[in-house]
């Protein structure tokens, strides 16, 4: 909780900065620190043995000024309403930042689906949608997969709305299988994105791919993709983490042998790698850090030993507000989380697109959309970075609350 609570205080520090910056005045943050609408729900579901539990959600909707609001569902044992406000916050950001015409939305199941049967999954999933079916709609909030939700889930959840509504509400939700609307590209999109302004970074900084050393903190779904693509184009991945321990080589590591053989074989002993901590991976001498695993891994304390001139956030809040002031003083180029991981948010949009108009596109098509919106996207914040002398952090709140504020503005709510 009290991780959660920070992120909303820094998240809402840095908006107010921005708001400033842009010359809204207090009444402007006053509206947009926190969400518009934050439900909690009780989720009756009858499980296997025939007793029925009774689970706790949450339905956060930040702002829909400038659009419906939009953002992932996750099922986690530690999902708590602070979490889920301040992820709402951040998506809004997400949206600005990558221009699509939606405001930030979040949601979020207390449960653990490892302890959950298919049948009880099911039954969760769709208690959740008949929950708060009243405030989500594909002109209100559009849900999308998150942590340890899949296109199954969004399936039985799109379902269940389809049979509240008597239709098919393709529409109403993102992150689908293909076969029930689904787009080209959603699996890997947050990755994708992520490798893209990686590249665009490495344009600033003149570094090629096939020069790049690379570490990746986390080896999840994030981080596995990014390791994958970026090993796929030539960089040579130096360092990777596994649950509790650091996995380096100078050489590089052969990432398609730890995919595939990653819960087989201890990799480190078949490979030579040497073992760190997780702390200790940080400190590698690097081209690029991915910090792709939780919370608060970049502090004032190890900052300063920090070598990488790329630090990409493929977590929520990786970095500190003082480890982003060290970092940006030493001349490191910071990729915040919310440019970062905003592929998935675009692609889902490019989904919901697909759904409204009943054509669907290419997988070479939702590609080539990706890396032009995400290309302009780190132009404009880098643009704001060297042009108003701030940390790329700062430029992305700037370009990412500036749709919502100014059509809060243009509807005069505040």
């Amino acid at each position: 909780m009290g991780k959660s609570s920070n992120l909303i205080t820094s998240t809402q520090s840095v908006i107010h900065e921005a708001l400033d910056m842009l010359g809204f005045d207090e009444g402007m943050y006053d509206l947009i620190k926190e969400p518009e609408r934050l439900l909690k729900v009780r989720i009756p579901v009858r499980m296997d043995d025939g007793s029925v539990n009774v689970f706790t959600g949450f339905r956060a909707q930040h702002s829909d000024a400038a659009g419906p609001t939009k953002g992932g569902i996750r099922f986690h044992p530690d999902v708590t309403e602070e979490e889920v406000i301040a992820l709402s916050m951040w998506m809004t950001l997400k949206a600005g930042i990558v221009g699509l015409p939606y405001g930030g939305g979040k949601g979020g199941v207390i449960c653990n689906p490892k302890e959950l049967s298919k049948q009880e999954l099911e039954g969760v999933s769709r208690g959740y949608v008949r929950a708060v079916s009243q405030i989500v709609g594909p002109a209100k909030d559009i849900p999308a997969p998150d942590v340890y939700t899949d296109a199954q889930v969004m399936a039985w959840m799109m379902d269940e709305y389809s049979v509240k509504h008597s239709d098919n509400a393709f529409e109403f939700i993102t992150g689908k299988p293909i076969a029930l609307g689904g787009s080209q590209g959603r699996n890997t999109a947050t990755a994708m994105g992520a490798v893209i302004v990686i590249e665009q970074a490495m344009e600033k900084r003149g570094i090629k791919i096939e020069d790049a050393r690379v570490v990746v903190q986390g080896f999840g779904n994030a981080g596995s993709f990014i390791s994958k693509i970026l090993y796929d184009k030539g960089a040579k991945i130096v360092g990777i983490s596994r649950s509790t321990r650091g996995l380096y080589h100078p050489d590089g590591i052969d990432i398609d042998y730890v995919i595939e053989n990653k819960d087989k074989v201890d990799v480190a002993e078949e490979l030579g790698l040497e073992v760190l901590s997780n702390e200790g991976l940080l400190e590698i001498d690097c081209d690029i850090l991915v910090p792709a695993a939780i919370a608060n891994q970049i502090t004032e304390e190890n900052a300063e030993r920090i070598k990488a001139e790329i630090i990409c956030e493929a977590a929520n809040g990786p970095t500190t507000q003082e480890a982003t002031r060290i970092l940006t003083e030493n001349g490191k180029l910071i990729i915040p989380d919310v440019l970062a991981s905003a592929g998935g948010v675009t692609v889902s949009y490019f989904e919901w697109v697909q759904n409204k108009q009943g054509y669907y596109w290419n997988d070479e098509e939702v590609h080539e959309l990706l890396v032009r919106k995400m290309s302009e996207s780190f132009d404009e914040v880098y643009k704001v970075h060297e042009n108003r002398q701030v940390d790329m952090r700062l430029a992305s709140y700037v370009v990412g609350i500036k749709r919502t504020a100014e059509a809060i503005r243009y509807r005069n709510w505040a």
